[in-house]
């Protein structure tokens, strides 16, 4: 993240330059949009430090959640800078003016954007490879910085090119409707990892096949659910066993499992319950809000 934090101050100061020399709004919009990086490198510094602190006695699960606050501030603060991009831009919109030294600005934006793609894509394959939200949606952000650029850029030289002043403004409500829908989906992917959503079918599929030998050897699982929390996963079930089974067979069997799954999946947390297959009870999963399963 001191990586992102120093391309955002970078290009904070070469965007705001372009749009000095330019007096271009749309270059102006992305030198704001560059501003937002700034803030959301800062705020997801703070929550990746709080996120990889251990757990503790209050938070017996970690805190990994803070990842989550952190994305969903980034988007807020992105739905700020649109509208302030938006509001910038009907005022040049109504009252058009020239570009100025748009051949000196256009390289300065274009320098600019080279940086943010550089660090962009460092900080996305991070973010994947760490499994963290924080590091990926800003990286995201960054690679979805440089989009916007090339927009500007060409709606800027077509300015120079045409003379059609009002293309300028057109080019930054376009740049507002772009980073509105990056922040929408930094919001839902926030708002359902705070929500307990379940993992992504990818990782679903990884359980399923961690499960499979074991379900051919005659084990039986059900109410398998899975939630996210930042860079971990957690997966819980019911694991059924034959009743004549020792407590130290179906201990060890669970311990299979559970190694099993993790093999799939390291980042994961699996927790077990163990129940005798031929108990109509173990079928009664009601009260966990899922129609019990036919009983064998």
């Amino acid at each position: 993240m001191g990586l992102s934090v120093a391309a955002a101050l970078a290009t904070i100061a070469l965007k705001s330059a372009a749009w000095l020399v330019t007096g271009s709004v749309g270059l102006l919009s992305d030198a704001a949009e560059s501003l937002v990086n700034l803030v959301a490198a800062l705020v997801g510094l703070g929550a990746l430090r709080w996120a990889a602190r251990p757990a503790d006695e209050e938070h017996a699960y970690g805190h990994t959640k803070a990842e989550y606050f952190a994305a969903g501030a980034e988007g807020l603060m992105i739905f700020v800078a649109a509208a302030a991009i938006a509001v910038g831009a009907v005022e040049r919109l109504l009252a058009p003016r020239p570009i100025d030294a748009v051949g000196v600005g256009l390289a300065i934006s274009a320098a600019a954007s080279v940086l943010n793609g550089a660090v962009g894509l460092l900080l996305v394959r991070a973010g994947r490879r760490h499994r963290s939200i924080v590091l990926e949606a800003d990286g995201k952000h960054l690679l979805t910085d440089v989009w916007t650029s090339a927009g500007v850029i060409a709606g800027v030289a077509a300015v120079a090119l045409t003379g059609w002043e009002r293309l300028d403004p057109i080019v930054a409500l376009a740049v507002a409707v772009n980073i509105l829908w990056a922040g929408f989906g930094l919001l839902r992917r926030s708002g359902g990892g705070l929500m307990d959503r379940a993992l992504e079918s990818a990782d679903q599929r990884l359980i399923a096949e961690a499960l499979a030998p074991f379900e051919a050897d005659g084990i039986v699982f059900h109410a398998v659910r899975t939630r996210e929390s930042g860079s971990r996963a957690f997966v819980s079930m019911h694991v059924l066993v034959p009743g004549a089974w020792t407590v130290r067979r179906g201990h060890d069997k669970v311990e299979e499992v559970e190694a099993a799954v993790r093999a799939r999946l390291p980042h994961a947390t699996v927790f077990t319950h163990l129940e005798p297959v031929e108990d109509p009870a173990s079928y009664a999963d009601i009260g966990l809000d899922r129609d019990p399963p036919p009983a064998p």
